[in-house]
């Protein structure tokens, strides 16, 4: 059993993505068994919630001890892990500032596994933070993408807008009202015809911007539903987009520069579901 207190408006499904990790992948199970308590009510189905509403998940010993991170470095200043696809940063994050104090830095999109640090005090947190606004983390994404590539390796600019009602961007060759330059350096590693093995470096840090661009020029990532190829996405029986955060690698200054130089490296690889 775990319990949570609400601390604004929202819905049961969300808090939970967002609070109690094992809890959203038993959610469909918890729901339908009445294992789930609102006030002490069981509840069936998504339900609205408010600020200050009491929510109890009486999951299995087994759901709860279900792994959905695995940590890759740890020392005095930072805490560096490995997310599982399926879970949402925020709730990662939450997780480990309640069992470490592990501070949130930086998040990944929920279906996105791989590599996110987390800072250990307040100091650290100020120097990877800056290091973060000022493009002095390197960040290496894997990815599977669609048809073949017109070059093997580029350099590509774009412009991104958000729609925040359609939690999705547009992506133009072009400045538009509200746009921002976006730069996504892509090499393909493994070329199999109709997929390939993709290198992905960011040399901008936009909501979407790796699975937008690359869908943009032609080559969206397999398995995402949102800017993706449907009828190749039924094909290989992918529902959740191949994109891992591979690697992390920092420039620092002061009191954390010995980090600098390390690669710090996810386990998970960008391979199709066997």
């Amino acid at each position: 059993m775990q319990k949570f207190t609400v601390q604004k408006r929202g819905n049961l499904r969300d808090f939970t993505d967002e609070h109690y990790p094992q809890g959203s992948f038993a959610l469909g199970r918890l729901l339908r068994a009445g294992d789930v308590r609102v006030n002490g009510i069981k509840v069936g189905k998504n339900v609205p919630l408010e600020a200050g509403d009491e929510v109890v998940y009486y999951t299995t010993s087994k759901e709860e001890e279900r792994v959905f991170y695995r940590e890759i470095y740890r020392d005095e200043n930072i805490l560096v892990v490995d997310k599982f696809a399926g879970v949402n940063s925020e709730a990662l994050a939450e997780h480990l500032f309640r069992s470490c104090g592990a501070r949130y830095l930086h998040r990944l999109d929920r279906n996105t596994c791989g590599v996110m640090c987390f800072a250990l005090n307040a100091e650290a947190e100020k120097q990877i933070l800056a290091a973060f606004r000022e493009r002095r983390v390197e960040k290496v994404y894997h990815a599977l993408c669609f048809h073949p590539f017109r070059r093997k390796s580029a350099i590509c600019a774009a412009y991104l807008v958000k729609d925040e009602r359609a939690a999705r961007v547009k992506i133009f060759y072009e400045p538009v009202k509200g746009s921002e330059k976006i730069l996504t350096e892509y090499t393909v590693l493994e070329d199999h015809g109709e997929y390939s093995l993709v290198e992905v470096r960011l040399h901008s840090g936009k909501t979407h911007q790796i699975r937008a661009h690359l869908a943009f020029l032609g080559n969206p990532v397999a398995g995402d539903e949102k800017y993706g190829d449907e009828v190749l996405n039924k094909k290989y029986h992918v529902k959740r987009h191949i994109l891992v955060a591979k690697s992390l690698a920092f420039s620092l200054q002061g009191s954390l520069s010995y980090l600098n130089g390390r690669v710090l490296s996810s386990s998970f690889s960008a391979v199709f579901p066997s």
